[in-house]
């Protein structure tokens, strides 16, 4: 249901009452260290609360651990394990994979925990979704398969590797190199970025539309407008149902293709 459909539905005294998203949940203003490269504001906070539940939760299982683990750590477990052997080892091989799976799942347990804060009560919003976290999860994961590219054929092995692949004609040099170049040197962080950030933009704007209109139809709309707040209410729950699945899934694509771009990186051809 668009904000306009919503809105004209409403009384015209309580119009106030139907608050759509906008673009300034993204960029809420600072509580503390203003003004200073430090400061401090309502994402900021999420990003630092879900980091600390992540490091809290698997120090916790870390503490705990035993020959024959509880649901807690068997929970921990088989999410470590997932990173390790369904993305990791069978995109890179069990045997390459090792020196990767520590930072392939650190970005697998990171993504996931930062963009499910989109759902939780209280945060309402991904900690993924203003720019700046998906740049560092992709730079960390550009970093992570330039090194395994330099570490197996060395810089200018890797370099060639990258903008020019093997069999093509030097007639066609010219072509393929810049094209090679901007898609494997270039792009690939770009669209890690821009994949996650926008499906964790639209996420809170479809979550945040339907939370709106709920409250408008249900508080401030006359007669039988009121009904329809039920059906923006079951829309809220199927959509955080979907949230939750859509969170898990951009954390598995991101570990996934950085998995991926590691392996092309180290078997070249």
């Amino acid at each position: 249901m668009s904000a306009t459909l919503v809105t004209s539905a409403l009384a015209p005294a309580s119009r106030e009452g139907f608050e759509p998203p906008s673009i300034s949940d993204f960029f809420p203003e600072g509580f503390a260290f203003v003004g200073t490269p430090f400061e401090m504001n309502r994402i900021m906070m999420i990003r630092l609360i879900m980091t600390g539940v992540l490091v809290l939760l698997f120090a916790i299982g870390a503490s705990r651990a035993r020959v024959v683990p509880g649901r807690f750590q068997g929970a921990c477990e088989m999410l470590i394990d997932f990173a390790r052997v369904n993305i990791a080892e069978e995109i890179i091989g069990k045997r390459r994979a090792a020196p990767y799976v520590p930072i392939i799942t650190t970005i697998f347990l990171g993504v996931l925990f930062l963009n499910i804060s989109g759902v939780i009560p209280g945060l309402n919003i991904a900690a993924t979704s203003v720019i700046g976290m998906p740049i560092v999860f992709a730079v960390v994961a550009y970093i992570a398969f330039t090194y395994a590219g330099i570490k197996n054929h060395g810089v200018f092995g890797y370099l060639r590797s990258q903008v020019l692949p093997g069999g093509v004609p030097k007639a066609l040099w010219i072509l393929i190199i810049p094209i090679e170049f901007f898609s494997n040197l270039v792009m690939r962080p770009v669209t890690l970025t821009i994949r996650l950030l926008a499906n964790m933009v639209s996420g809170h704007f479809l979550l945040a539309l339907c939370y709106a209109a709920t409250n408008a139809l249900f508080i401030h709309a006359t007669g039988a407008l009121k009904g329809l707040g039920a059906l923006t209410f079951g829309a809220s729950i199927a959509f955080v149902l979907f949230e939750i699945f859509v969170a898990a899934l951009q954390a598995y694509i991101f570990a996934l293709l950085t998995a991926v771009y590691i392996d092309s990186s180290i078997n070249t051809h």
